[in-house]
């Protein structure tokens, strides 16, 4: 096959990005992707009825600048999540209603989570999005596990519950697999715990109408036969000259290679030269997030009757949280929930019959027993998914930045890293992926 200028390795948001903006600079370019679809780890998923819902990444918001621009720029449209009505909480055994955005704990436990969030809060601005590690007290807070903190910070039981949950929502993992220091760089990438967790001016505010693995859609019409599908690249070989990269297909060449895949995807690759010591160590330690995300199609949202948002957040799980993800065109009601970390790595493990029950049973505990008789369910185990193996994204558990993650995104010879997980803005989400992979394209064009 003719070598190209640069390939990239991955057809998620990332890597079909890059592809573009380097034909866009005028570059021939090709993507391979391992599995038989484009859109990484966004996955649209269409009900019998006709509605598409995503059973991957879906959400954007204000601040995420670079997502909502190339939104814009491939011609897509957004629509806001449902957020009308009373959220549920269920903490110390009593299901209540609120609004806004916090629930209307104790008094004393309000005080507390809000006395840890200001603390926490005050940490985080102070990480510089370049390299964690350059904060003076990096070591220590690389050291120390999210879970740590919280013990030491939050002086009630229901308070170090309700950052449990705010973990495995962000995460999807538990307090105890991720550093200090890692979630306080996190949060400052997206703003703050408000902006990451809101609707309404937070990263939950918006949908992209058709489902968001429509972005990748979109950039593969424009990039047109430059993508290849299962194209799994087994082996990687650079010299002075270029890059060959080996699939089950045949042999593609170029001048440099971009990977945008998650971080432990590298490792299932085989490299010639091998990758440094120092990277492939690094590698081995960046877990995927463990998600189940869930949702019921029902006849109406009948919980919108009962004056209710259709968000809910719980200590008892499996699913901890649910959201209202009906469609604005359509009069049928679509439940979602998550089920995160240490649950879903149990549940996982599980049959789909089982996890539905258990699903429909989480969701009747919080909206009535109209929840347990859907027209349709679906669930996406994402530890399943053979060239993800977890989402939201790489964990960064003790110790990590503090051993050089940084470099992680420094290019090693001929080969470039994009992906979410290689982003200072929004890491882990979109916006990440689009940064990301323009840092990248910047690193290529530079090297010519």
């Amino acid at each position: 096959m003719n070598a190209v200028d640069v390939l990239v390795v991955g057809a998620g948001i990332s890597g079909l990005t890059a592809a573009w903006r380097l034909q866009q600079a005028g570059r021939s370019v090709r993507v391979l992707e391992a599995s038989g679809r484009v859109g990484g780890r966004t996955l649209n998923h269409a009900f019998a009825s006709g509605e598409v819902v995503e059973v991957g990444g879906q959400w954007v918001g204000p601040t995420q600048e670079r997502i909502l621009a190339l939104i814009d720029e491939l011609g897509l449209q957004t629509f806001p999540l449902w957020n009308q009505g009373d959220n549920l909480t269920l903490f110390g055994g009593a299901l209540k209603s609120y609004r806004g955005t916090i629930p209307r704990f104790a008094p004393h436990v309000l005080l507390d989570v809000l006395q840890a969030q200001l603390r926490f809060e005050r940490l985080a601005r102070q990480i510089p999005l370049d390299d964690p590690a350059r904060h003076p007290k990096a070591a220590q807070w690389d050291r120390m596990t999210f879970a740590e903190w919280i013990n030491r910070t939050l002086k009630t039981a229901h308070g170090r519950k309700v950052f449990e949950l705010l973990s495995g929502a962000v995460f999807a993992a538990s307090p105890h697999d991720l550093s200090f220091l890692h979630v306080l760089f996190y949060v400052n990438s997206g703003t703050d715990f408000d902006t990451i967790l809101g609707v309404e001016g937070g990263a939950q505010q918006d949908r992209i109408t058709g489902g968001s693995q429509r972005i990748c859609l979109a950039l593969v019409e424009r990039l047109g036969d430059a993508v290849l599908l299962k194209q799994s690249v087994r082996a990687v070989r650079q010299d002075d000259q270029g890059v060959e990269l080996v699939t089950d297909q045949g042999v593609h060449r170029a001048a440099r290679v971009i990977f945008a895949v998650p971080p432990t995807m590298l490792l299932r690759i085989s490299q010639e030269p091998q990758l440094p010591g120092w990277r492939d160590q690094l590698l081995q330690r960046q877990p995927q997030g463990a998600v189940i995300k869930c949702m019921a199609l029902y006849e109406t949202p009948f919980w919108r009757e009962r004056g209710l948002s259709g968000q809910a957040t719980s200590e008892l799980g499996p699913v901890r949280l649910t959201f209202d993800n009906s469609l604005p065109d359509s009069s049928h009601g679509v439940l979602m929930g998550f089920i995160e970390g240490d649950e879903a790595r149990h549940w996982s493990a599980r049959s789909e019959p089982e996890r539905r029950a258990v699903v429909l049973e989480c969701f009747a505990r919080y909206f009535g027993e109209q929840a347990l008789a859907p027209l349709e369910y679906v669930d996406k185990c994402w530890a399943d998914e053979p060239f993800a193996r977890g989402c939201y994204a790489a964990l960064f558990p003790p110790g990590l930045w503090t051993s050089g993650a940084v470099r992680l995104r420094e290019p090693f010879g001929r080969l470039h890293f994009a992906g979410t997980e290689t982003a200072t803005r929004w890491m882990g989400y979109f916006d990440g992926a689009v940064q990301a992979a323009e840092r990248a394209v910047s690193e290529v064009l530079a090297a010519e």
